[in-house]
């Protein structure tokens, strides 16, 4: 409390101007009391005078209503009663004008696009890569078109199955993708509404119509680049069609398989189809070899056949004997003279005959 009412009593203490006080009697500088002046108290010769506006100063109170001539003030050219405020409306206006017309008047078409102009929605023409002038908007409107850009369709989007009926009544799982380019920017411009889901649409239908008419073997061997090329044409042709103004670059199958459900099966079918087609290559492989070695003997009895029309009777001893001494080489032989009989002498049984043992001292 006591240290509240010290700071209470602070104020009086510092204006009171007593002749005993600190800063003198008079509080001037030069009184009679001789002591400091009080630094709060009014000087002697009154407040000092006020100091000469700045031109900043003029300018904010002109700002803010305070001009001269008591009138209402503004931002000097574009407040109320300035005399060239409604010129610099106008340049204002004229210029916002000529910005909105450069803007809207020029453009910039990149090396792989182009430009389909419309004037009041209707078709004005093609605009080719770099920087072309058109009418401003409203009149005139740009739509860039990138026409080289390849664009790829994933089927099915964002994976899972896809079963699809063959034309032997089976399920095939399949997963695709198709590369598309834009033709004609006009006509992808104008004829359709949504382009992506057009050439999705049409994927699909192609490519179930061209499942529908094979078999699941054709789709799971050897078919593949036959499905291919039948669905791009097709598919083209359904575009060419609705004039949209795309050209379809290929289509991928990158999956061709049986439903989850049925998959082993699948599985040992194909490996019994693989078995198949091991020992079809081997009796194809046997089957040319017995080709080749008739072949071979063919060209052989062309041969002796030409030795044979040059000279028979030669040609034909040489072929008896030739084929006398293969048959007999093999064979158990008797010889006989012919102007009489000889007693049967075993020849052939004598010279496989084992020789007799000779004992220790015997007598030969």
């Amino acid at each position: 409390m006591a240290f509240l009412s010290r700071w209470f009593h602070r104020p009086l203490i510092v204006h009171a101007d007593t002749p005993k006080g600190p800063w003198g009697g008079d509080g001037g500088g030069g009184g009679d009391g001789g002591g400091p002046r009080n630094p709060w108290s009014v000087p002697p010769g009154g407040r000092r005078p006020q100091q000469r506006p700045t031109a900043l100063d003029e300018w904010l109170q002109k700002a803010r209503g305070v001009g001269s001539g008591g009138g209402r003030g503004g931002i000097p050219g574009f407040g109320g009663g300035g005399p060239n405020a409604s010129a610099l409306w106008k340049i204002g206006a004229v210029v916002l004008v000529a910005l909105w017309i450069l803007l809207t008047s020029i453009h910039r078409i990149g090396p792989q696009q182009q430009g389909v102009v419309t004037y009041f929605g209707r078709y004005a023409g093609t605009l080719d890569p770099g920087w072309q002038p058109t009418l401003p908007a409203p009149i005139a409107n740009v739509t860039v078109v990138d026409v080289k850009s390849n664009r790829l369709e994933d089927f099915p989007e964002g994976g899972g199955e896809n079963l699809v009926l063959t034309g032997d009544q089976n399920l095939v799982d399949l997963s695709y993708s198709v590369r598309w380019t834009i033709s004609n920017p006009r006509d992808y411009v104008f004829q359709i509404a949504k382009p992506q889901d057009t050439v999705r649409a049409a994927a699909e239908s192609a490519m179930r119509e061209v499942i529908a008419n094979v078999t699941l073997d054709q789709a799971l061997t050897n078919g593949r680049a036959f499905i291919e090329a039948q669905v791009r044409q097709r598919m083209q042709r359904i575009l060419d069609d609705y004039l949209s103004g795309v050209t379809v670059q290929g289509v991928a199958l990158k999956q061709v398989a049986p439903p989850g459900a049925v998959s082993n099966a699948f599985k040992d079918v194909t490996a019994a189809q693989q078995d198949a087609q091991a020992l079809r290559n081997q009796a194809q492989s046997y089957a040319q070899q017995k080709i080749a070695l008739a072949q071979g003997q063919a060209a052989e009895f062309d041969r002796i056949y030409e030795e044979y029309r040059q000279a028979p009777d030669v040609t034909r001893k040489r072929l008896y004997y030739e084929t006398m001494e293969q048959v007999l080489s093999k064979a158990d032989k008797t010889v006989v003279e012919s102007n009489g009989v000889v007693p049967y002498l075993p020849l052939d049984k004598a010279r496989r005959a084992p020789e007799p043992e000779i004992q220790a001292g015997a007598q030969p």
